[in-house]
């Protein structure tokens, strides 16, 4: 049941300067979710996948033995390469058969609920299962750009914890095998995919900088 963690990070980042080498509690930002992968109980190894210098040698200064640095072949840097792109490059890199992948933007996520979803995919398997992604819980009145409303009768005003729910796909993490990737054309999201509910606190992603400010306050009060 061992599993290897992909952590792909880049240099440049547009909308949080420097975002993975920002300080966050007083380390880079990327070190609270590489210390979560750490505890794993099912984490063999983590896979750093970058096309910074700067990030890959804090990345061996600061863990050593424990992380493996990919360097990002120029075919694929850039901003508008897809996620799933990497992953590719990254299987072809390393030996194993199971993957869980992650960002350095999800610094509140903990080694138990990561254990959790681990335990969730392995138990699925072979039960019309073939991964399994994280997502939290949207219980409230949705309307799409056009006003239109998306889950509910506002003639009806049922309370919103009376909704039927849906859920969002948070990129806390995405769980997999090297045969599911690629079944799926080569996605992390594989053909029968289950979906693994993480509470709201945990499922702080950093995309803006306000997210920064809300996660570091979280993480520091959280930490006391």
């Amino acid at each position: 049941m061992n599993i290897t963690a992909l952590l792909p990070m880049k240099g440049n980042s547009e909308r949080v300067p420097n975002k993975n080498m920002k300080p966050f509690g007083g380390k880079p930002l990327y070190h609270a979710i590489f210390k979560t992968l750490a505890a794993s109980r099912f984490i063999d190894f983590i896979a750093i996948n970058t096309d910074s210098d700067i990030i890959a040698e804090d990345a061996r200064e600061a863990f050593g033995e424990k992380v493996k640095i990919i360097d990002r072949p120029e075919s694929i840097q850039g901003d508008f390469v897809s996620m799933n792109d990497i992953i590719k490059y990254d299987l072809t890199q390393l030996d194993s058969t199971h993957f869980i992948q992650t960002h350095s933007t999800n610094p509140l996520l903990l080694s138990d609920t990561l254990d959790e979803g681990i335990q969730f995919y392995f138990d699925s398997l072979g039960q019309d299962c073939d991964s399994v992604f994280s997502v939290t819980r949207l219980q409230a009145r949705l309307y799409d750009k056009g006003c239109k409303p998306i889950n509910h009768n506002p003639n009806e005003l049922r309370r919103t914890q009376d909704l039927d729910p849906l859920f969002e796909e948070n990129s806390n993490f995405y769980i997999f095998s090297r045969e599911a990737f690629a079944k799926a054309d080569e996605k992390r999201i594989g053909l029968r995919p289950k979906l693994f509910e993480v509470n709201k606190l945990e499922a702080v992603d950093i995309d803006e900088p306000e997210d920064f400010v809300l996660a570091e306050l979280l993480y520091n009060d959280l930490r006391k």
